[in-house]
């Protein structure tokens, strides 16, 4: 069955380059953010591993773990590891789950459940392993977003839209297209305009549906 926003995402215990996890046990109360990739030792997933190492101090900001998944065993992860090091000028110290059995994969839908990796396989065999799931502290899914092998993931946008989620959770408002922290926001409808107003301050009133309000705490 297909993963869907705010759905509970699967838990499930793995190995990693870091050792065994149960993964919301390893999630916490953190938000976290699995992101997904086709074998090991391929070129533009060495450059997307290279910019989640890059980010660390970013993540860290946010309350955010990040967790890598390959369908690859422990040891190609260990060893793929020093060439994204070396690549990114940067450590990379979050985990790389090993995938090689496709559990994962096919848990979090990447994967048809009749899915296998034929000898001589190449990334193309598990092209739909590529995949960025932002998850909030309720283990629920908070985004996901999925990339072609031939497109490099934009991790700016993966750090906008979670700060978008951060700044809207559990909270009645919404972000604007393009919207940046820091910049106003969008009052929910299920808030008419008394109560926005007694929430939120003074109201930029767009439309009667299309109410801003000033970046509120």
């Amino acid at each position: 069955m297909a993963l869907r926003i705010n759905d509970t995402v699967p838990n499930f215990t793995a190995e990693t380059d870091q050792g065994t996890i149960t993964f919301h046990d390893w999630i916490g109360d953190s938000w976290a953010i699995l992101f997904s990739h086709p074998k090991d030792f391929t070129p533009v997933c060495t450059t997307e591993f290279g910019a989640v190492a890059q980010l660390a101090d970013e993540w860290a900001k946010r309350g955010t773990k990040v967790i890598g998944l390959s369908v690859d065993g422990v040891d190609e992860h260990k060893e793929w590891k020093g060439d994204i090091e070396s690549f990114a000028t940067a450590p990379a110290g979050f985990p790389i789950i090993a995938d090689k059995g496709l559990e994962v994969s096919k848990a979090f839908d990447m994967l048809p459940a009749d899915a296998y990796l034929p000898d001589g396989r190449t990334p193309a065999d598990s092209a739909t392993v590529r995949a960025v799931f932002i998850i909030s502290p309720d283990k629920k899914l908070q985004l996901a977003m999925i990339y072609p092998m031939s497109v490099g993931r934009n991790f700016a946008e993966v750090l906008r839209a979670l700060d978008g989620l951060q700044r809207t959770y559990q909270q009645p408002l919404a972000t604007p297209a393009n919207w940046q922290t820091g910049q106003d926001v969008i009052v929910a409808l299920s808030l008419d305009d008394a109560a926005a107003e007694a929430k939120y301050g003074a109201l930029d009133k767009k439309l009667p549906y299309l109410r801003f309000a000033k970046n509120p705490a």
